[in-house]
């Protein structure tokens, strides 16, 4: 159940609960009340009868009678032990209250009638219902507007928390839940924890920006440098070292890039089955390609062939061949036959200078981190799974044209 479904379903028990046991309560002291009023009338007609009867051997008041056949042998009975008493009792006419006295030749008794009184409680009853049934929706409606205020907050609220989670750190809760109750508490938390962790990550990018910027100037140097050194093995292996450090400069670069969100899509209509086999061609890899539908996107070719890319190549270093691509209309496919991604990459997603397991060979995580920044940009879903059969796949899902 949701938040509001148990404030309200709790309301309402607690609503039922009270109007019930005080609507019992009323009724029964109303009952106590009106048959001790005719207690009281019938003890008083009875002493009358006795004291009439005492004088004159008879008895005087229309209500009372000696030896009346309709009394109740219960209190007949109690009567003729030489003692008085009082019984609320029905019989074919109605409700009576009868109240009976001994006297020397027989049983004086008397008789109310208690008719309207059970009348006047059944009114009561019919208004204490209706009075429980107004209190009840009265306050079980007063309930659901509280639960659904304080739960359309916490909802605004658990939206903004998801938007700061998805990477809108600037995102304030604060300035979307009003008020100064626990929720509101709840929100400046929250506000207090996205500052410290928007502070944290712009550091974070600024740093990680900051360090390609000043390693690319030496970087270039050295480049100069390699390529002067005579032929040779030795020459061979500096070189090979200084493009793989000038490729993880560039490739650093291009991440703060994302990271800060300064990359726009240059957007065009591409078909997409062109533009694949032409990327493909690019990388030189030895893929499989499978058209099942082609259609034509509207998308960015750089950042299509450099994520496309970027899967191929993890694909071939760190799985195993037979690599697989497939367009399906707007989603593509890259499947390796190797151990696949591992656990928490398929949980967190793609995380710098992080390969998480040895199998899957060596690598700075700098290439899928690159393809799902520019996947974004693109407007794009790039999704990470393993195939049940086996193997890595990878799942891009280009937007409608």
């Amino acid at each position: 159940m949701t938040l509001r479904r148990q404030i309200a379903t709790a309301v309402a028990a607690i609503s039922v609960l009270v109007a019930v046991a005080v609507g019992l309560l009323v009724h029964q002291a109303m009952i106590r009340q009106h048959v001790d009023q005719a207690r009281a009338a019938a003890l008083t007609a009875l002493d009358s009868a006795l004291t009439g009867y005492a004088d004159n051997r008879e008895v005087a008041d229309r209500a009372a009678a000696t030896d009346d056949p309709a009394l109740p042998d219960r209190l007949r009975t109690l009567a003729r032990s030489g003692r008085q008493g009082t019984l609320l009792a029905a019989d074919g006419t109605g409700e009576s209250m009868w109240a009976a006295g001994p006297v020397p030749d027989g049983v004086v008794s008397v008789r109310v009638d208690f008719t309207q009184d059970r009348q006047a409680i059944a009114d009561l009853d019919r208004i204490i219902l209706l009075t429980v049934v107004a209190a009840v929706f009265t306050t079980v409606l007063a309930g659901v507007l509280v639960a659904d205020r304080i739960s359309r907050r916490l909802r605004t609220a658990a939206t903004a928390a998801r938007g700061i989670a998805a990477g809108g750190t600037d995102t304030r809760i604060g300035e979307l839940v009003d008020g100064k109750d626990e929720v509101a508490d709840l929100a400046a938390a929250v506000d207090l924890m996205s500052r410290t962790l928007h502070r944290r990550l712009a550091d974070e990018q600024r740093f990680t920006a900051d360090v390609a910027h000043e390693l690319r100037t030496p970087l270039t140097g050295l480049v100069t440098a390699a390529e002067l050194l005579p032929p040779g093995r030795p020459t061979q292996l500096v070189q090979n070292r200084v493009q793989a450090l000038r490729v993880l400069v560039e490739d650093l670069l291009e991440v703060s890039r994302l990271d800060a969100d300064a990359e726009s899509p240059d957007l065009a209509a591409v078909p997409l089955e062109r533009a694949v086999r032409r990327t493909v061609s690019l990388t030189g890899l030895d893929v499989t390609v499978e058209v099942t539908a082609d259609r034509q996107v509207r998308t960015d070719l750089r950042r299509l062939d450099r994520i496309l890319g970027n899967l191929l190549l993890n694909a071939h270093r760190h799985g195993a061949a037979p690599v697989h691509l497939r367009v399906d209309g707007p989603r593509i496919t890259v499947r390796d036959h190797g151990p696949g991604y591992p656990d928490d990459l398929l949980r967190h997603g793609p995380q710098r200078f992080r390969t998480n397991v040895p199998e899957r060979g060596r690598g700075h995580g700098l290439g899928l981190t690159i393809a799902t920044g520019h996947a974004r940009v693109i407007g794009a879903t790039l999704t990470f799974t393993n195939h049940p059969t086996g193997g890595a796949l990878a799942t891009l899902t280009l937007p409608p044209d």
